[in-house]
């Protein structure tokens, strides 16, 4: 008795400890996706964003980016409300919730329903974070995400246990995620996951029914679980777009939602990239361009798997058979060191670019890895899938991980950037079958042939090596900034409320201390404001939400998608409104100077060439000398121009 009560006891405190373990993963994982809100300052898009939701509405937002992104810039609007929301570390906090519910909601799921073991799943989270190079301001992008993951793991609840409310509510995510984001359309394509498990359901079914007596119930048709399941998926994906598109017809109508949505469709002829067609092609084009490495990280497994499959057909017994696969299994080790060294090696004149580097800051770091990372996972789900032992709730799984991943980049320009940004699910799944099969998988004999398994562990292990010090490197050092890494955050600015507590390197506190000191010095805090950048460079949109300015009618009118045409309209609208013009100094050095001044300033000969030939940068300096502009305020970086009558 007292044995079986010390046992108790034991087994009691073993699960008091898991329990705590547990939590502190979770308290870890919400967290951790706060430990840059205090890092850079970034002039494009997070800034952007940002004056988005605080002036949501026609009046400052260009009506198709409005539209299109109606329900994240709702939601960010909400944001700015909230205590702390009118700064921009407290945003950064807000959004950056969104990927804790992520890690935290996959983490849940993938530990007590996929049962992946707890140090599994985190470890994999911790990845899936890390890999989180988007700034949380784009809600667009996170609360995509977060519906899209919303909607998997409904939909594989309302498959696995046949519950249409699982099923509903799956649909409303996604048709909620096209308010989120209009180029989400392509996600109801989920439903081929619903048809693919019905099918397995039904095939199962049948054969289940052979091995029992005709006399046994029959079960429901194929064709009418798939009607169920598909009408109970569609009901909810109708009724969200129904509620939501009822809101806006109340707040704007559904004319000017038509109107928005409409050039949304006629942008990608001056935006391009955003063409279906393109989309697809750039997204394919990463995997194909990464069979480089794959091939020749092959090579390795192959000079490894030789070696093994030699030393086996040698037939050599006793202890010194024990030596050959001693010497074997060292080689085979040497040779993952070597591969993983040779992927690191930078040559110049060789590689043309490197698997990765240790440059943190760099989206080379973890860019070619995170791909790879993308196609094993994409090659175990398809195993899984495909072997014919697989229960069909495993195949159904696979299946839907395949779809989010190409999903995922399909709607964006940023090829497969988006897909290594959502791995919430796929990480801790990758990792499981990975540790799985390097803990248990042998030797398999077919024909007389034993086929080794060792090379192929280290090959994987030397691949998860650099996995795990590229996806963490990255993690720790990289926040986003004009689409690089901030490389600097010795200062701040004073002066700014907005910026209070923001990290910045020294260059830049200077140029928004000077510039905000002026704004305020002047009483320009909520005038509206025309920004532009350098053309085909460097944007400055961010500028309105710092100095709380709102665009007179697009912040980001450099986006190629903000065409001439619609900005000449806008212009033309201002009448005989003259907003404040803030241009950034390589705009307003042609302004002044045309291109000797560019010349002067040391800019490169086609870089002058993109500024003399910009079109939409003539429009602004014509309406400048139209209403007799002059410039108030220059520094380093920026120049204010203003009505002389104002």
């Amino acid at each position: 008795m007292e044995r079986q009560a010390g046992g108790r006891a034991a087994g009691g405190h073993l699960q008091a400890m898991k329990n705590i373990g547990e939590n502190l993963f979770i308290v870890i994982l919400a967290f951790y996706p706060l430990r840059h809100v205090q890092w850079g300052l970034d002039l494009m898009d997070t800034g952007y964003n940002y004056a988005n939701y605080t002036y949501m509405g026609t009046e400052h937002m260009d009506p198709m980016w409005l539209f299109s992104t109606w329900l994240s810039n709702a939601a960010g609007h909400l944001l700015t409300k909230l205590p702390g929301g009118g700064t921009l570390v407290g945003m950064n906090i807000y959004t950056a919730l969104f990927v804790s519910l992520l890690a935290v909601l996959c983490y849940l799921f993938c530990t007590k329903k996929l049962n992946i073991r707890p140090w599994t799943a985190f470890l994999g989270e911790m990845a899936a974070v890390s890999l989180c190079w988007c700034p949380t301001a784009l809600l667009y992008n996170y609360m995509t995400y977060v519906l899209f993951t919303g909607c998997f793991i409904l939909l594989y609840y309302g498959l696995t246990k046949d519950r249409k409310g699982y099923l509903i509510a799956a649909g409303v995510c996604l048709g909620a995620n096209v308010l989120v984001r209009f180029s989400n359309l392509p996600e109801a394509a989920m439903i081929l996951a619903v048809w693919f498990y019905d099918f397995l359901w039904d095939r199962e079914e049948k054969q289940e029914n052979r091995r029992k007596s005709e006399n046994s119930q029959k079960p429901e048709g194929f064709w009418r679980k798939l009607f169920r399941h598909t009408g109970w998926c569609l009901l909810g994906y109708l009724a969200a777009l129904f509620v939501l598109l009822g809101m806006i017809h109340i707040r704007y109508g559904l004319g000017e939602y038509a109107a928005g949505i409409t050039r949304l469709f006629a942008m990608t002829d001056t935006a391009t990239d955003y063409r279906a067609v393109d989309m697809v092609r750039n997204m394919l084009r990463d995997y194909t361009e990464n069979f480089y490495w794959l091939i020749r990280m092959g090579a390795f497994l192959a000079a490894g798997t030789a070696l093994a499959l030699f030393a086996g057909l040698l037939k050599i017994k006793g202890r010194a058979a024990g030596m050959v696969k001693r010497i074997v299994q060292a080689a085979c080790i040497a040779l993952a060191a070597l591969m993983a060294g040779w992927l690191y090696y930078r040559d110049s004149e060789g590689l043309r670019v490197p698997f990765c580097t240790l440059d943190f800051c760099d989206y080379a770091s973890m860019r070619r890895p995170g791909i790879l990372f993308l196609m094993l996972t994409i090659f175990i789900a398809a195993i899984r899938v495909f072997h014919p032992k697989s229960r069909k709730e495993d195949r159904l799984l696979g299946s839907m991980l395949i779809l989010v991943i190409f999903l995922t980049s399909i709607g964006s320009n940023n090829r497969t950037y988006p897909s290594i940004n959502n791995l919430f699910i796929a990480a801790p799944y990758t990792l499981q079958a990975c540790f799985a099969f390097l803990s248990r998988y042998r030797d398999k004999k077919i024909s007389r042939v034993t086929i080794p398994v060792f090379p192929v562990k280290c090959i994987l292990s030397a691949f998860l090596i650099i996995c795990c010090i590229q996806f963490t490197g990255f993690g720790i050092k990289f926040a986003f900034a004009e689409a690089t890494g901030v490389r600097d955050i010795s200062a701040g600015v004073d002066n700014n409320e907005i910026l209070k507590n923001v990290k910045m390197s020294e260059e830049k506190a200077q140029w928004m201390s000077s510039v905000t000191a002026f704004v305020k010095e002047n009483g320009l805090q909520g005038q509206e404001v025309i920004l532009y950048g350098t053309p085909l460079t460097l944007a400055i949109p961010s500028l309105s939400y710092y100095l709380q300015m709102p665009a007179a009618f697009n912040p980001w009118i450099n986006l190629p998608s903000y065409s001439y045409e619609v900005m000449e309209a806008d212009l033309h609208e201002l009448g005989e409104e003259t907003p404040v013009v803030l241009l950034e100094n390589a705009s307003a050095l042609y302004a002044e100077g045309g291109r000797q001044a560019l010349a002067e300033a040391g800019m490169n000969e086609s870089a002058a060439e993109a500024v003399a030939e910009d079109k939409k940068l003539r429009l602004i300096l014509n309406f400048m000398e139209q209403h007799g502009y002059v410039q108030t305020f220059r520094n380093e970086k920026f120049s204010i121009y203003q009505c002389e009558t104002d």
